[in-house]
C-alpha cells in the first residue's frame, strides 16, 4: 500500500509538484493550509507531508517555521527544490486590457511585481491562499480577473494563457520540506535545521551560539530569527548547518548550545537535495 504524502493544495500547486517529486508513487492528498499538513502528520493520518519553506526571492514561508518551532511531534525529513515558472492566466474571453484585479499567493504576486507594475499598474491585487486557489478566486471574481498560477493549473483549469514566465527573476525558486515524526538517518550529505532561544537576553548570546559552529568548522548556511509571540523584543534563532546531527562534530557543537539557550529544538537532519542527474 502506497504511503499517503499530504501537501499545500488544491492540485496544481508548486507544493504539489515537489511531493510528486519526493514521492513519485505516494498517494497525494492536498489540504487547505501548511497548518492542515502538519496536523495530518501529527495525528498520523499521512506518512509525511510537504510544505514550503524558503523562496529564493521572497525569504522563509513563516507559517511553516512556526508550525515547526510550536510542533514538538514534526520534523524535518526531506527537502526539494523547484524552480518557480509564473504563468498569468485569465477565463476564457477575458482580455488582458479588461483585467481588473489580480490573484495569487502573497509570495508569488511579490515575486511578480516589476512586471504586474509595468503591464497592469491600475489592477487590483487580492492574496489567495495558494497559487491554485488564485485560479478559483479569478473565476468567483465579479470583475474581471487574472491569477498568478504554475503551468499544471493552466493546464488542469478551464483558463486561457495570457503570459508565460512573469516571475521578475529567472533564478527563483522555492525550497520545500517534507514533515514527518522522524527525520532522516546520516546519508553523508546532509544538513541540520534547529531552533532555540535565549532565557536571559544579554550580549553575546548569538556571538557565542555561533561560535559553537566557528569552534568546530561547521558551515553555517542560514541563521533567521522569529518571534517568540510571547514578549515584543523577544525571538526564536533559527540555523541551518552542514551535516547530520548523529555526526561527532554537529552533535558535539548542538549539546554545547543546548546547555545555555533556552527551547532548544532539532527541527530535523535530512540529505541536502539534488536534482535528478545532478
Amino acid at each position: 500500500m502506497p504511503d499517503r504524502i499530504g501537501y499545500l493544495g488544491p492540485a496544481g500547486t508548486y507544493t504539489e509538484q515537489a511531493a510528486l517529486l519526493f514521492a513519485p508513487d505516494a498517494e497525494l492528498q492536498p489540504y487547505p493550509t501548511i497548518s492542515a499538513v502538519g496536523g495530518a502528520v501529527v495525528s498520523r493520518e499521512l506518512e509525511s507531508g510537504v510544505v514550503p519553506i524558503e523562496n529564493s526571492l521572497e525569504g522563509s514561508v513563516t507559517f511553516t517555521l512556526d508550525l515547526l518551532i510550536a510542533q514538538a511531534e514534526l520534523s524535518i525529513r526531506n527537502e526539494v527544490v523547484i524552480p518557480i515558472d509564473h504563468y498569468l492566466v485569465a477565463p476564457p474571453g477575458v482580455s488582458a486590457d479588461s483585467v481588473e484585479v489580480i490573484y495569487s499567493h502573497p509570495q508569488a504576486l511579490a515575486q511578480c511585481q516589476a512586471y504586474l507594475g509595468q503591464h497592469f499598474p491600475t489592477a487590483t491585487r487580492e492574496a489567495s491562499l495558494s497559487t491554485v486557489a488564485a485560479v478559483i478566486d479569478m473565476q468567483a471574481s465579479r470583475a474581471p480577473a487574472a491569477a498568478i498560477c504554475p503551468q499544471r493549473a493552466s493546464e488542469i483549469y478551464d483558463v486561457q494563457v495570457l503570459a508565460r514566465s512573469i516571475q521578475d527573476n529567472s533564478a527563483n525558486q522555492t525550497r520545500f520540506v517534507a514533515l514527518a515524526h522522524d527525520d532522516h538517518p546520516p546519508t553523508g550529505h546532509d544538513r541540520t535545521s534547529i531552533s532555540f532561544a535565549f532565557a536571559v537576553d544579554r550580549p553575546g548570546n548569538l556571538y557565542h551560539a555561533i561560535g559553537e559552529f566557528a569552534e568546530r568548522n561547521i558551515n553555517l548556511v542560514k541563521i533567521e530569527s522569529r518571534p517568540t509571540k510571547q514578549e515584543l523584543g523577544r525571538y526564536v534563532f533559527l540555523i541551518d548547518c552542514e551535516g547530520h546531527r548523529e555526526e561527532p562534530e554537529v552533535a558535539a557543537a548542538l549539546q554545547g548550545l543546548r546547555t545555555y539557550t533556552d527551547a532548544f529544538k532539532i527541527l530535523g537532519s535530512y540529505p541536502c537535495w539534488e536534482p535528478t542527474g545532478a
